[in-house]
């Protein structure tokens, strides 16, 4: 499987978006589980109101979530300092920004844009421990591992001793790199709305913070059209501590800026395994 990766990876990143795109529209015509929770997360968040809008931007959808997956390809195998060049930013700033405190800084990056890239690119500026969670398919787990740790990106699993990896690599001055939009096992978040629905949210960034004093900063990583790379934004989190509210809602902003490119077919909605399923909001 790495060989043939690594074949891909030499492919024009527009060559990889075009099949990309075929491909997220075999997966969403194949699977209709997949394209009705696509339909219905997109919709659900009322960013379009028409539904023309709804439709088209759903069209857009599919064929984004398509390009996600093979341009990971170019991102875990691809010749770093090529990769690295596909990327613009004009706020690393930002970084240099957080570090002149000598705390560690948190990376958020929502399921946005190629998110694959973004803990490449910011730690060429700061090492970095990325959490991940093991893939059900156990043979994806070395591919995921080997693509993801290079450019000074070490990962770590989601367990007690992952955790316990982020707060040292944040002692220590480092940075630490999440999913904030990722929904956590059961005990480890608190139903927070998202879009107008409650979702279960992690709790971790906030304890993160607290313990460590370390900065946040949201990153995503824009996809440009026909392949000309990628537009990194970074933005910090001014206030003194990050909330699960708080952080739901900045989220949806960074979506609201590029809602075609987010993973709406991602199952942001469920209830895990064991968790007390949310008590609706009524009017008092």
């Amino acid at each position: 499987m790495v060989p043939l990766m690594r074949l891909m990876a030499r492919l024009p990143l527009a060559w990889l978006h075009n099949a990309g795109a075929a491909l997220g529209w075999l997966v969403y015509l194949s699977s209709p589980v997949y394209a009705s929770r696509m339909r219905e997360n997109l919709v659900a968040s009322g960013i379009y109101a028409e539904p023309d809008a709804q439709e088209k931007a759903l069209r857009r959808c599919v064929s984004e979530t398509g390009k996600g997956v093979l341009e990971t390809t170019k991102v875990w195998f691809g010749d770093l300092d090529r990769v690295l060049a596909l990327v613009e930013c004009s706020t690393s700033h930002v970084i240099e920004e957080a570090r002149a405190s000598g705390r560690g800084i948190v990376f958020l990056t929502p399921h946005l844009g190629c998110f694959e890239i973004c803990a490449i690119y910011t730690a060429q500026r700061v090492p970095l421990t990325a959490l991940y969670r093991p893939p059900r398919q156990a043979w994806l787990e070395p591919l995921m591992i080997r693509g993801r740790s290079r450019g000074n990106v070490k990962g770590t699993p989601a367990n007690l001793k992952g955790v316990r990896a982020l707060y040292k690599a944040l002692q220590r001055g480092e940075a630490v790199g999440l999913l904030p939009d990722q929904a956590p096992q059961v005990g480890e978040g608190t139903w927070a709305e998202f879009f107008g629905r409650p979702a279960y949210t992690m709790t971790l960034v906030r304890r993160l913070q607290k313990q460590t004093g370390a900065a946040v900063i949201f990153v995503f990583a824009e996809r440009l059209p026909r392949g000309k790379g990628y537009r990194l934004h970074l933005e910090r989190f001014s206030g003194a501590q990050l909330d699960e509210r708080e952080m739901n809602r900045a989220v949806e902003g960074l979506v609201r800026r590029c809602p075609t490119q987010y993973l709406w077919s991602y199952n942001r909605y469920k209830v895990p395994a064991g968790a007390a399923k949310p008590v609706p909001q009524t009017d008092s």
